[in-house]
């Protein structure tokens, strides 16, 4: 019993040490499984914020990544020698260069110096509208081999032509022919200063040095894609009376004046005005990057400024008689082309407005820039903006003296005049847009690439935000080749294109449909609009391209623009037909385009029954006016306050059919409206009404009646598109009355009717005004009918010419 007993006390020790065991075990387990899970749980934790850091890296640099490593741009520089050198400087009066990123580049200044300022005011270089030239336009370029180009400086005419040569593994050679003449006689003693320059960017790996030949300097260089090469000054006729030059190196290709600037002298020359005297050789031990050489003539007077390639094996120079040979040539195929295309003569317009037509086109291909650098962009990952990809854009500018860079909703409008001309040179252009797609499909709307390229644009103006859209005008253009070259595009190498655009045209499209999308299906609303501006009258829409154009006065999700869901329905359109040569799937396309051109769901949306046209909605009211605070009490000292935004009356949602206008016409514009509607009937009686858009001189962008028909949106900032007639929507407009014109149809004759009144015009004014101005332009007063704006405007102004081949 005690053995038993005793037992039974060593048992309870065991199962009270089991006991106690266990529960160290357990407190042990528990305590290593809560380290376990705490050690998870943070490294999920890490997980989870590098994932979120990743993330969120990845989404910051999105804005600028590329769209893919296929490039649209398969040849250029050397590999298109027809192409590689050209007046690609529209910014300067006369500028040659190569489609290089870093590309030598040579140009003329010019002073009269009887207007010369001591601080070298009055030296003209850029385009600038602040020069007052009486005139200066390309009257004949072709693109690609020559040009001719007016200037009228008051008494003096300075036509500049050009002609390349091609021959050689470096590009060729070229000829630039400055002719000078004074046709009021009664200052014929009075001379002229010429100034010919040529630089090189400081990182391009080459040089050039000033060199003397046949008593002018000249040049000679090298670079690594150039090799060896020479320009040489040679004075065909008159006399020099002075020459000085200079030798320098220039911080960068925007600053040439202001580097010539920095080294010259004036002396006061008697009874001939001021006078530069340039230093010569400033270069101080450094390799110039900046030649200059003046000299001081009286008219007449021509010189050649001769380009030749060392590596070019010539039997003769390309000038004097050789020169004005080859010009004639060119000139000569030039106006055998521009009628075989356009067929003026044979349509019965005189040889005045040919010329007139001429110049308009010469001016828009005599445009055409290449240009090189990274845009500065911005998303809503982004803290501050970041540069794009470095990328060169072949594209044609809206004005040489005001915007002479790349602007994408204009570039489409210059493509149907370009692609008329010279389909090749269209579609080089559209590729060289489509390589500037990010990989969300977002294509920046003005290109500002390259330092003379900045040099213009005031620095509010450079970033460019992702969210942002520009109305996608290069579907425009493709329609149009589609439905006028679909023989030409089936040739391999532009099928070849064609089909690597592609995918590109479609993630624009799908860019679109996920960022512009309005609150309701099937609805499209611009972003980009401040809906806290106390100073806008009525905030801006810049990215609609229609600037000030009245929109619902408070910006919000609820608005729907019916001119950007007329660009999606075009855009699906031509994608749908594009497809179709390319034997892809249009189906998606098509159904979006049927869906988008549904007139019920249009007329569901955007026609108001109030005013029976076509309109935005959203939160609205006319009553906002522009106000200037009181100033403040005394003792505080008086100070005149900005004028500020003041809302008298509460906006309600509804449509904005106060404003009729451009905008009231996108589904006319893009034929969404049934010939046989009843609609269009009213469209038609409103498109010819004097009290609304109608005038002599073509279709005002807002009519008379609208609150703010030339109304200033802030202060300082004049009606934009509140009246003033543009070129661009009148030839849209005139393009729709042709096609209803030719519908079948109870309103088909009254289509007709419109056309041929409108189409006139627009013409005869613009002409007019071409030959009391010497300038084609931005706009037109809708009450005078004088070009007003810009001037030297010959982006979309251009399409006059298509209005008078009627080419539609």
């Amino acid at each position: 019993m005690a053995r038993q007993r005793k037992m039974g006390n060593i048992e309870k020790q065991q199962q009270k040490s089991v006991k106690v065991n266990l529960k160290e075990r357990l407190e042990r387990s528990d305590s290593s499984s809560l380290r376990t899970s705490v050690k998870v749980i943070a490294c999920l934790i890490c997980i989870i914020i590098a994932a979120y850091v990743g993330y969120k890296g990845y989404l910051e640099t999105r804005v600028n990544t590329p769209y893919d490593d296929n490039k649209m741009v398969v040849k250029s520089s050397l590999e298109v020698p027809s192409k590689y050198w050209g007046t690609y400087r529209p910014g300067v009066y006369f500028g040659m260069k190569t489609r290089e990123p870093y590309s030598p580049v040579f140009g003329i200044m010019w002073y009269l110096p009887r207007i010369l300022r001591a601080t070298g005011g009055g030296i003209r270089h850029w385009c600038e509208n602040g020069d007052n030239l009486n005139r200066f336009i390309w009257t004949e370029h072709d693109g690609v081999n020559f040009g001719i180009q007016e200037i009228e400086d008051g008494p003096f005419k300075l036509t500049t032509s050009f002609v390349k040569r091609l021959g050689g593994s470096h590009g060729g050679d070229w000829t630039a022919r400055i002719t000078v003449t004074n046709p009021d006689q009664t200052l014929s003693t009075e001379p002229i200063a010429l100034l010919f320059y040529t630089a090189i960017e400081k990182h391009t790996k080459g040089s050039i040095s000033p060199k003397k030949k046949q008593g002018l300097y000249g040049v000679v260089g090298e670079t690594d894609k150039l090799g060896p090469f020479s320009i040489r000054l040679l004075n065909v006729s008159g006399s020099v009376d002075h020459q000085s030059y200079l030798s320098v190196e220039a911080k960068g290709l925007n600053q040439l004046k202001e580097t010539l600037l920095s080294f010259f002298t004036v002396i006061n020359v008697p009874g001939e005005g001021k006078q530069i005297v340039l230093p010569g050789d400033m270069s101080k031990g450094n390799s110039p990057n900046f030649i200059v050489t003046q000299i001081l003539v009286k008219t007449p007077f021509v010189i050649d400024v001769v380009y030749e390639s060392d590596n070019v094996d010539r039997t003769n120079m390309l000038t004097g008689d050789v020169y004005m040979n080859e010009l004639k040539r060119h000139s000569d195929n030039f106006h055998d082309r521009f009628e075989k295309i356009f067929e003026l003569k044979a349509k019965g317009y005189d040889s005045d407005k040919i010329s007139f037509a001429k110049a308009a086109f010469s001016n828009l291909v005599g445009g055409i820039g290449y240009f090189y650098g990274s845009s500065r962009v911005k998303s809503e990952y982004t803290k501050d903006p970041v540069p794009y990809w470095k990328a060169p854009l072949y594209t044609a500018v809206p004005s040489r003296s005001f915007f002479p860079r790349g602007f994408l909703w204009d570039e489409g409008f210059h493509g149907l005049l370009i692609a008329m001309w010279d389909l090749d040179i269209e579609l080089d252009i559209i590729c060289h847009w489509f390589d500037l797609m990010n990989v969300e499909g977002w294509i920046p709307r003005e290109q500002i690439l390259g330092a003379e390229a900045l040099a213009k644009v005031p620095e509010q103006f450079v970033t460019q935000i992702n969210t942002n859209a520009n109305p996608p005008t290069f579907f425009l253009t493709l329609k149009f080749i589609l439905d006028n070259f679909k023989e030409h595009i089936l040739e391999d190498k532009r099928l070849a294109t064609l089909d690597r655009l592609y995918p590109r045209l479609t993630a624009w499209f799908n860019w679109f449909n996920t960022t512009q999308f309005g609150d309701l299906p099937g609805t499209y609303r611009w972003r980009g609009r401040d809906g806290k501006t106390v100073h806008e009258l009525n905030p801006k829409t810049l990215t609609s391209g229609l600037d000030d154009y009245p929109r619902a006065s408070h910006p919000n999700i609820d608005e729907r623009h019916v001119d950007l869901r007329c660009w999606i329905a075009l855009s699906a359109a031509t994608i749908a037909e594009l497809a179709k040569i390319l034997n892809r799937s249009s189906r998606k396309y098509e159904e979006t385009y049927d869906y988008l051109s549904d007139q019920n769901l249009l007329d569901s949306l955007h026609w108001s029954p109030k005013t029976e046209a076509y309109s935005d909605f959203g939160l609205h009211t006319d009553a906002v006016v522009l106000s200037r605070p009181p100033p403040p009490p005394p003792p505080a000292p008086p100070v005149q306050q900005d004028v500020i935004r003041v809302v008298l009356k509460d906006p309600v949602l509804q449509f904005v059919d106060s404003t009729f206008g451009y905008v009231s016409m996108f589904p006319f514009f893009f034929h969404l409206i049934d010939s046989n509607s009843p609609k269009l009937e009213k469209i038609l009686n409103d498109i010819k009404n004097p009290d609304l858009c109608w005038t002599s001189y073509g279709l005002r962008s807002l009519a008379k009646k609208s609150p703010l028909y030339l109304k200033y949106n802030t202060e300082h900032d004049g009606p934009y598109w509140r009246g003033p007639i543009w070129i661009n929507m009148n030839f849209m407009a005139v393009r729709s009355l042709l096609h209803y014109s030719k519908i079948p149809g109870p309103y088909s004759s009254l289509s007709a009717e419109i056309y041929e009144k409108l189409k006139n015009i627009l013409i005869n004014n613009i002409y007019r005004e071409y030959k009391r101005t010497g300038y084609i332009w931005e706009q037109y007063n809708d009450k005078t009918g004088e070009g007003q704006g810009t001037k030297s405007f010959t982006g979309w102004s251009s399409l006059v010419v298509l209005l008078m081949a009627d080419m539609l």
